[in-house]
């Protein structure tokens, strides 16, 4: 949010860049918390932080069996849940008063977005190898492939745009709807909007991980047509 007070963290100037990088490393720094917490004393049954940790890697394995399939969800656990746990922390202080969400500025959900863009090509590559990649981009009716390598092409590289833009439009948009309630009235009505932009920050998180489960799918299997 532009102008916001910036309390924590003023001694290092207001440089918007400062601050995105400040706040990344921040999420970051709670999401490996939150991890070490969850694997320090590991039990057979579990209790605390490990038990809330392993409900939500196993519902992440999931959803990842059911958007792609229980094979690619295992592999590719550690990706799509880092992302997802990061997101979520990163999504989460935009409700803490005087911290800057990073998800909400452009610069790192392009760079998250580029992540994903580059890795399931790369695993797609490797799982078909180039030729038979590539080639999948023609279709299945050879005589349309003129037609459909373009808009093949087009359609993965909107991908970027449609990662990068929809979790920094969402974040964004609370971040301003939160400064309304605060203006029009700042001990009431926040409360129901910390409670709403909560859940928005799990629901972004939860978007973008199932998002990287069915584009590396789509690339690893060439099963296009499950996005």
């Amino acid at each position: 949010m532009e102008g916001r007070i910036w309390l924590f963290f003023g001694f290092l100037g207001h440089d918007p860049m400062v601050q995105l990088v400040v706040h990344t490393l921040l999420a970051a720094t709670l999401a490996l918390i939150v991890a070490r917490l969850a694997t320090k004393n590991l039990q057979i049954v579990p209790s605390g932080c490990q038990n809330v940790m392993e409900a939500v890697v196993s519902g992440i394995l999931y959803i990842g069996s059911d958007v792609a399939s229980e094979k690619v969800a295992r592999k590719y656990l550690t990706l799509a849940g880092s992302l997802a746990i990061f997101i979520f922390f990163g999504n989460l202080l935009e409700i803490i008063p005087g911290f800057e969400p990073p998800t909400g500025n452009v610069n790192l959900t392009l760079t998250l977005a580029l992540i994903v863009f580059l890795y399931y090509h790369y695993e797609g590559i490797k799982a078909q190898g180039l030729g038979h990649y590539i080639a999948h981009f023609a279709g299945p009716v050879k005589w349309l492939a003129p037609l459909m390598f373009p808009v093949e092409v087009l359609s993965h590289f909107s991908r970027i745009i449609s990662l990068a833009f929809r979790l920094f439009g969402n974040i964004k948009g609370d971040d301003l709807f939160l400064l309304v309630l605060l203006m029009l009235a700042p001990y009431v009505f926040p409360l129901a909007g910390f409670a709403l932009m909560t859940f928005s920050a799990m629901l972004q998180a939860f978007v973008f991980m199932v998002l990287t489960y069915v584009y590396i799918y789509g690339a690893v299997t060439g099963q296009e047509e499950a996005l």
